[in-house]
């Protein structure tokens, strides 16, 4: 299982740079960014930066949307980072969430999104796309590679992502809901007539080591709670869609009975007085908190499941200490250790 790490475009940039220099040399295989404009700073830029100071981790948005930025421009955006730091590029995308609503603009239609896949998908990998009347390609971009991913909860956008996508993000780390997230990807997938197998699967959510007391255990619920609430957000588009009463698990839906809306300004942020709403079970179940070894544990639950990567969401007062508690105590811990020597049978 790889592991990646989501920082916010929080000034100044230089911290963000180097957090994302801390995540590869402790070991992380990606590093994704918020993608707000209004909120925080401009990621693409922020990414440039990114790559030049390392050297394998791979860069992209959790998530960008298809309304913000034309299609073609952020295409280009990917090819021409590639072009320049050797295809360590990723797209993640979804309907929209903070970046859309604090314009006042609502999340994309997912017939938009399914469009806009495509366009991005085939430009930033050298290849021609449609664009309403017109076939257009970078002529220079022949040498670029671009995998897309999907981030979604409802059933529809499940199924919109097993049958087009490149991977599957799932923010939030339950392995009740995981379990029924992924099923559905690949069976959507399946039904495509595409192999289940190509399409990756990333469970992101908050992660918080603590030393295994109580009082730690409260600090990182307080630390993480705003993630029920940015969950949420999601969560209450499904229920006016389908009901309360469809197939998408209760695990997910039932949690924001008490929401009373929500205050983009502390977006992500530890301390939002708009997650008061999110019961301590929620944040247990949606993110990875205790000692390293219960998180391994988890770790090694969502991986059983299918999962590829694991993304730590990096917004809580710990961020440099989390990185290195990965490094040291986690990532050397998963997969199947290697020796130098083998004993003669």
């Amino acid at each position: 299982m790889d592991i990646g790490v989501v920082l916010q475009c929080t000034p100044p940039a230089s911290r963000v740079v180097e957090l994302a220099r801390l995540a590869e040399t402790h070991g992380f295989s990606h590093v994704w960014t918020f993608d707000s404009h209004l909120l925080w700073q401009e990621p693409y830029v922020i990414y440039s930066q990114i790559l030049s100071t390392t050297r394998r981790v791979v860069v992209g948005p959790m998530v960008t949307n298809p309304s913000t930025r034309d299609w073609t421009v952020t295409a280009s955006t990917f090819a021409t980072l590639n072009d320049m730091f050797g295809n360590r590029t990723i797209c993640g995308i979804g309907r929209g969430d903070s970046a859309v609503r604090t314009l006042g603009g609502r999340p994309a239609n997912l017939a938009t999104l399914r469009e806009s896949v495509g366009v991005i998908r085939e430009l930033g990998n050298g290849r021609s796309a449609r664009v309403g009347d017109t076939t257009v390609r970078f002529p220079w971009a022949s040498a670029s590679r671009l995998p897309v991913w999907v981030a979604g909860y409802g059933p529809r956008a499940l199924d919109l992502t097993g049958e087009v996508a490149d991977g599957f993000i799932l923010q939030l780390a339950d392995p009740d809901i995981a379990a029924w997230t992924i099923a559905r990807v690949r069976a959507a997938a399946e039904r495509a007539g595409r192999d289940p197998k190509d399409v990756t699967i990333c469970v992101a959510a908050p992660a918080y080591i603590t030393d295994g007391t109580d009082a730690g255990l409260t600090h990182a619920r307080e630390q993480c709670r705003w993630f029920g609430g940015m969950v949420g957000n999601h969560v209450a588009d499904i229920v006016a869609k389908y009901g309360a009463d469809s197939d998408v698990p209760p695990a997910l839906t039932e949690y924001i009975a008490g929401r009373q809306g929500y205050d983009y300004n502390q977006h992500g942020r530890a301390g939002n007085t708009h997650a008061d709403f999110v019961p301590d079970a929620i944040v247990d179940r949606f993110c990875l908190l205790g000692t390293p070894q219960e998180h391994l544990a988890r770790l090694h639950e969502l991986e059983a499941l299918g999962v590829d990567q694991f993304a730590v969401y990096l917004q809580h007062d710990a961020k440099t200490s989390t990185l290195e508690a990965y490094g040291e105590s986690v990532l050397p811990h998963l997969g199947r250790p290697v020796t130098a020597t083998e004993s003669a049978s």
